[in-house]
């Protein structure tokens, strides 16, 4: 069995899993984990191969990294959770719901639905920021430092650059220069992965993507058809990554997903349940046969 992946916890209240983009690590959360971990209690996992995380000895297709972050769970007594994810986050987080783990998806730009020419355009973008990013390596320390720096440095991941923190900098490092087993998980986890049997997904599912993202295009509406009870939220002026561009509205918007849920399992009518949301943030919804302070880091040995 392949090691648990590194965890960092903090908070209580509600488990809340945040699961990072391919080429970053748990940094890219650092603008709305203080706010989150006011109402849940966080769990901020680095994928296989970044940050501080093992890289799979098998195939790294998105089952299997899923399988990786179930174990992980397992191992630190967590059962279903809510779950904040972020391009093949997301992904991820759409997967676990699909085997009956999360309570509720809030998934930014989830990977999985972008068509032959996209992918060839998405591939060669992330290989090109591999290669710059090991050569370059040295040089974001100090770039990270400036918010001049920052926007040269995460100009293609977010709407904002200048607002991004020096951690989730030193994240694009982690994600891009310094993981492990990069190839392998592009093409086998972001690629080739084609999604199946989201129609068995039964939580509340939010599908979000940012008005200035180049990288995930238009495959996010996508979802939509496939997931059921699944809504639509743009976000104006935010990018692939947006945690920084749009902090306020995540946390609201994972709020109101949560409270979705609870709603469910309460037994509320869909109507009441819609009610209680937003203008901004409902969407049509699709009938389903679903269900009705302190911080630490672990990591197994």
């Amino acid at each position: 069995m392949s090691a648990a992946l590194s965890l960092c916890r903090s908070g209580r209240g509600e488990p809340l899993l945040l699961l990072h983009g391919w080429g970053s690590s748990r940094r890219d959360f650092t603008a709305v984990l203080p706010a989150l971990a006011e109402r849940f209690e966080v769990l901020n996992v680095e994928l296989p191969g970044s940050g501080r995380s093992p890289h799979l000895e098998e195939r790294p297709t998105v089952g299997a990294i899923t399988d990786a972050v179930e174990r992980t769970l397992d191992a630190s007594g967590i059962g279903r959770v809510h779950v904040l994810g972020n391009s093949l986050g997301a992904r991820v987080a759409l997967e676990l719901a699909r085997r009956g783990r999360a309570r509720s998806v809030v998934a930014i730009a989830p990977s999985g639905l972008n068509v032959w020419p996209e992918r060839v355009l998405q591939g060669t973008g992330m290989a090109i920021a591999r290669i710059v990013g090991r050569t370059a390596s040295p040089l974001i320390g100090p770039l990270s430092r400036s918010r001049l720096g920052r926007t040269a440095l995460l100009l293609p991941m977010k709407a904002r650059p200048w607002a991004t923190s020096e951690e989730e900098a030193i994240g694009l490092r982690e994600g891009f220069a310094d993981s492990r087993d990069y190839w392998r998980t592009l093409f086998w986890a972001l690629l080739v992965d084609v999604p199946r049997g989201m129609d068995r997904i039964d939580c509340p599912v939010l599908l979000v993507q940012g008005t200035a993202d180049w990288i995930a295009m238009g495959q996010t509406v996508r979802y939509l058809p496939l997931v059921p009870r699944s809504r639509f939220r743009p976000l104006l002026a935010a990018g692939h990554a947006p945690q920084s561009d749009r902090p306020e509205t995540i946390v609201r918007l994972v709020e109101q997903t949560a409270r979705r849920a609870a709603t469910d399992a309460a037994g509320t009518s869909p109507v009441e349940a819609v009610r209680d949301l937003p203008d901004d943030v409902t969407a049509t919804p699709r009938s389903s046969g679903g269900r009705s302070g302190t911080t630490r880091q672990t990591r197994a040995r």
